[in-house]
Protein backbone atom coordinates (compact mmCIF):
# COMPACT_ATOMS: atom_id res chain seq x y z
CA UNK A 1 0.00 0.00 0.00
CA UNK A 2 1.44 3.43 -0.96
CA UNK A 3 2.16 6.09 1.21
CA UNK A 4 1.20 9.57 -0.01
CA UNK A 5 1.15 11.45 3.34
CA UNK A 6 3.15 10.82 6.60
CA UNK A 7 -0.45 11.93 8.24
CA UNK A 8 -2.46 8.48 8.40
CA UNK A 9 -6.07 10.70 8.15
CA UNK A 10 -4.97 12.35 5.25
CA UNK A 11 -3.36 8.69 3.21
CA UNK A 12 -7.39 7.56 4.18
CA UNK A 13 -8.50 10.77 2.31
CA UNK A 14 -6.60 10.22 -0.42
CA UNK A 15 -7.25 6.92 -0.96
CA UNK A 16 -10.67 7.31 -0.71
CA UNK A 17 -10.55 9.40 -3.64
CA UNK A 18 -8.84 7.76 -5.69
CA UNK A 19 -11.39 5.14 -5.06
CA UNK A 20 -14.32 7.50 -6.07
CA UNK A 21 -12.40 8.54 -9.44
CA UNK A 22 -9.95 11.01 -8.51
CA UNK A 23 -6.43 11.02 -10.25
CA UNK A 24 -2.83 11.21 -8.58
CA UNK A 25 0.05 12.75 -10.07
CA UNK A 26 3.33 12.46 -8.54
CA UNK A 27 5.40 15.11 -8.54
CA UNK A 28 9.63 15.64 -7.63
CA UNK A 29 8.62 16.70 -4.09
CA UNK A 30 4.87 16.17 -3.49
CA UNK A 31 1.86 14.87 -5.31
CA UNK A 32 -1.21 16.13 -6.61
CA UNK A 33 -4.61 14.57 -6.49
CA UNK A 34 -6.92 16.24 -9.61
CA UNK A 35 -10.33 15.77 -9.33
CA UNK A 36 -12.95 14.11 -12.15
CA UNK A 37 -13.69 18.12 -13.41
CA UNK A 38 -10.16 18.64 -13.28
CA UNK A 39 -9.13 20.98 -10.10
CA UNK A 40 -5.38 20.00 -8.54
CA UNK A 41 -5.01 19.73 -5.09
CA UNK A 42 -1.49 19.49 -3.39
CA UNK A 43 -1.04 16.46 -0.85
CA UNK A 44 1.32 17.61 1.96
CA UNK A 45 3.81 14.54 2.71
CA UNK A 46 5.11 16.07 5.74
CA UNK A 47 2.62 18.07 7.53
CA UNK A 48 3.92 20.24 10.01
CA UNK A 49 0.91 21.86 11.10
CA UNK A 50 -1.50 20.06 13.27
CA UNK A 51 -4.38 21.21 11.22
CA UNK A 52 -3.25 20.22 8.09
CA UNK A 53 -6.11 17.10 7.72
CA UNK A 54 -8.48 19.85 8.54
CA UNK A 55 -7.40 21.96 6.12
CA UNK A 56 -6.99 19.28 3.69
CA UNK A 57 -10.72 17.70 3.99
CA UNK A 58 -12.06 21.73 3.74
CA UNK A 59 -10.41 21.92 0.38
CA UNK A 60 -11.46 19.13 -0.68
CA UNK A 61 -14.96 19.96 -0.08
CA UNK A 62 -14.76 23.16 -1.45
CA UNK A 63 -13.90 21.17 -4.79
CA UNK A 64 -16.62 19.04 -4.47
CA UNK A 65 -19.16 21.66 -4.59
CA UNK A 66 -17.51 23.90 -7.33
CA UNK A 67 -18.20 20.16 -9.15
CA UNK A 68 -21.67 20.09 -8.18
CA UNK A 69 -21.89 23.40 -9.54
CA UNK A 70 -20.97 22.89 -12.64
CA UNK A 71 -22.99 19.44 -13.04
CA UNK A 72 -25.93 21.27 -12.14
Amino acid sequence: MKRYSKDKNINQEVRMLIKSGWKIKNGSKHAKVVSPAGYHLTVPSTPSDRRAWYNFSHDISKINQKQGMLNA
